[in-house]
């Protein structure tokens, strides 16, 4: 095959979500080496971004989506990833729940617990829990309005006087070798502090958000964390994570649905 080609069939595969250098290699029968240095061609024509361990597609920023539109985006498929989540909340576990909908979702989920600590930086958790009786701590700061959370110098000086036992992060996008993508760099810094404190990290995403990067500010994940999501072992999205050293991924049931 043709460079040229070769180079524009391997961008139609990044783009599909096949971003790891092995699975290219083994795709196309061509050497690491050759691959690596299509991939940078590729990035230095800014047609993808390089990643360690292989290479993410570039896309367009899209505008933020609003609070309401967040709300109706996926609410069954939240709901099962919130359910989900909650099973790995154990006895006596100070747990912090990141901003976003889907962490709403398992504040839900744990509104009958009393036998854990729940931190927190979003306000719709502060919504659903605190007249249950549920131990609760807000981690203070300046609001933002699109994701009702609290960020900012304060925030970040909250986090780097405590530790929790789980993190249970949200984000507009996840993307293997890069992290969690967010519309702010006040946001990233927040989520990449917050995991620093974390003995367990665990990332909500629906399907949608797998291998998106919508936006340009990136907290990357250090360290062994956890996916829960609704898509199977069959999605583009949840392939782009396959092989990820340190990830574990779990597929959660939407009910009407055949996803698992």
């Amino acid at each position: 095959m043709k460079v040229a080609r070769r180079r524009e069939a391997m961008l139609q595969a990044v783009l599909n979500g096949m971003t790891e250098v092995s699975a290219l290699c083994e795709h196309f029968g061509i050497s690491e080496v050759t691959v690596r240095r299509d991939l940078r061609a590729l990035a230095d024509n800014r047609l993808i971004l390089r990643t360690y361990g292989g290479a993410a597609s570039v896309s367009t920023h899209a505008p933020e989506e609003s609070l309401d539109e967040r709300r109706h985006s996926f609410p069954a498929e939240k709901e099962a990833i919130g359910r989900a989540a909650a099973a790995h909340v154990a006895e006596g576990d100070t747990i912090f729940l990141d901003s976003g909908t889907t962490t709403a979702a398992l504040a839900r989920a744990l509104a009958n617990r009393k036998d854990i600590h729940v931190v927190t930086n979003n306000l719709l958790v502060v919504q659903t829990l605190a007249t249950t009786g549920v131990p609760l701590t807000l981690v203070g700061g300046e609001v933002r309005e699109p994701s009702m959370s609290t960020l900012g110098p304060l925030a970040q000086l909250t986090l780097s006087r405590i530790s929790v036992d789980k993190a249970f992060m949200g984000a507009d996008g996840v993307v293997p070798g890069r992290g969690l993508c967010e519309a702010t760099a006040d946001q990233a810094w927040l989520k990449e502090c917050l995991m620093r404190q974390a003995a367990n990290i665990y990332v909500l995403a629906t399907s949608d958000k797998l291998n998106r990067d919508s936006q340009q500010h990136w907290a990357p994940i250090e360290g062994p964390w956890t996916l829960i999501t609704d898509a199977d072992a069959s999605h583009a999205g949840t392939r782009a994570f396959a092989g990820m050293i340190g990830l574990t991924i779990e597929s959660v049931r939407v009910a009407g649905s055949a996803a698992a």
